[in-house]
């Protein structure tokens, strides 16, 4: 009889085998004794053995659509003995084999794209990623399923942040080029003002201040500007900040729609001791002369900005295009880039003949300071002193570098200038009109105009 102690404190089992048993297990045949014991514990490993078999068989049973392991076969015990193998040998010799789920979720990934239109008609894809977990929980997909949902999903709400940065350009577009209300009452009441009001036709400056204008003792300043209400903010910050306002001349050059709305204004709201002078570009004898090239490109330009002119509408609705590209494509549209009171500081030599030192204001500024000591910088013989952007420490200045502004892609781009180069920034410049005058930067210019609408020619041509 076998008797079995079983101790908790200990731990373990002890096993006796009384009288009967031991003489089974040694038990005599012939001249040979046969150890009855040895086949005792050979038995209990293959019982073992074959328990370790059937959990084994049962993992791999769990998901029969994924595991080719469990895949009918005719003979089941060869097929058990190799998913064994499978599974053994690797971890014994100490290597990995490569499982089959990402190699299903590759081959889905390189299927064609679902077109985006027939995806936001699809109501089963999920919208959101708590949907798509909630989805994958319930379902329980296999590889295949759970990948093509995961690329449907990310592309449709790849599309949708696409339109929603295509949505913020257009947006923006739509503020930068627009004309608020307010604003644009302001400009008629004061032409209103002008025709009516005898106070708001002075002569700008007084004629006894008229010598002022080319006496290069004075601090000269240039702003260029169409719009009324800019050009008034950065008039009175400039001269309230200066610690010498009577030295002060500003010099504001405006198109001939603004100027009797900007004549007005400034008629009725003088800045105190300094002198202002209000003209428009037909005032000046060098435009009224002959052709200005910078007019001519213009002119030029406008037929290649009339290709957008579907307008905005018909940019953002390019879908092959990255948002940034329809971005920059909005921005050439911008009045400002069309705009003669952006180009016209290339001809500053010409405007102001008589000058040999100007600051050019931006009338999207603010002065904080007293701008005067700008006057005793040494420029050493060059002709534009501008704000380093390139080398800042500031990350919210944006660089201003060749690459940003030239398509390099271009042979003679490419071979006439450095991508990395610095460009000069606007807002507030300095200008030798002196050394100016000397160089050759005005002939470069209409040079690279004229390349310029050579090329445009070409391209036109070819469309």
């Amino acid at each position: 009889m076998m008797q079995l102690h079983i101790s908790p404190s200990l731990r373990h089992v002890t096993m006796l085998l009384a009288k009967g048993v031991r003489e089974f297990i040694n038990v005599k045949i012939g001249t040979r004794r046969v150890s009855y014991r040895m086949m005792f514990y050979m038995l209990l490993l293959f019982t073992l053995l074959l328990r370790f078999l059937f959990v084994m068989t049962a993992v791999d049973s769990i998901d029969p659509r994924e595991n080719n392991c469990s895949s009918t076969s005719t003979s089941t015990s060869t097929s058990t003995i190799s998913c064994l193998g499978k599974k053994l040998v690797p971890k014994i010799l100490g290597r990995k084999l490569e499982p089959s789920v990402p190699e299903v979720m590759y081959q889905v990934l390189e299927q064609p794209m679902v077109p985006v239109e027939e995806l936001k008609g699809r109501s089963e894809i999920p919208q959101t990623l708590e949907d798509f977990m909630s989805e994958v929980k319930e379902s329980r997909p296999n590889a295949k399923t759970f990948a093509i949902k995961l690329r449907d999903m990310v592309a449709l709400l790849e599309q949708r942040t696409r339109m929603a940065k295509i949505q913020e350009y257009l947006y923006r577009h739509i503020a930068s080029s627009s004309i608020p209300k307010q604003l644009h009452c302001l400009t008629l009441r004061l032409a209103n003002e002008h025709s009516s009001n005898a106070g708001a036709r002075l002569q700008l400056p007084t004629a006894e201040l008229i010598p002022a204008l080319i006496n290069n003792s004075y601090f000269h300043f240039v702003l260029a500007s169409d719009n009324v209400l800019a050009a008034s903010v950065v008039a009175a910050s400039l001269v309230r900040n200066s610690l010498r306002p009577h030295m002060v001349v500003l010099h504001i050059i405006t198109d001939k729609k603004t100027y009797s709305p900007m004549q007005a204004w400034f008629s009725l709201h003088p800045l105190g001791q300094a002198i202002v002078e209000v003209k428009a570009l037909h005032h000046f004898d060098w435009f009224a002369r002959g052709k200005v090239p910078v007019l001519q490109a213009m002119e030029k330009d406008q037929l290649k900005r009339s290709q957008f002119r579907g307008g905005s509408s018909a940019i953002v609705k390019n879908n092959t295009e990255k948002p940034h590209i329809i971005a920059a494509k909005l921005q050439a549209l911008s009045p400002k880039y069309n705009s003669m009171m952006n180009h016209i500081r290339i001809h500053l030599p010409e405007l102001f003949p008589s000058l040999k030192k100007v600051v050019f204001l931006d009338d999207d500024i603010v002065v904080q300071t007293d701008l005067t000591p700008l006057w005793d910088i040494d420029m050493k013989g060059k002709v534009n002193g501008a704000v380093q952007t390139c080398h800042g420490k500031d990350k919210f200045v944006m660089s201003k570098r060749f690459k940003s502004y030239l398509n390099f892609s271009h042979p003679l781009i490419r071979e006439s200038f450095d991508p990395n180069q610095c460009a000069w920034a606007y807002g507030m410049n300095v200008f030798d009109l002196a050394a100016w005058r000397k160089s050759s930067i005005s002939l470069t210019y209409y040079h690279w105009l004229e390349q310029v609408k050579t090329l445009m020619h070409k391209r036109m041509m070819q469309q």
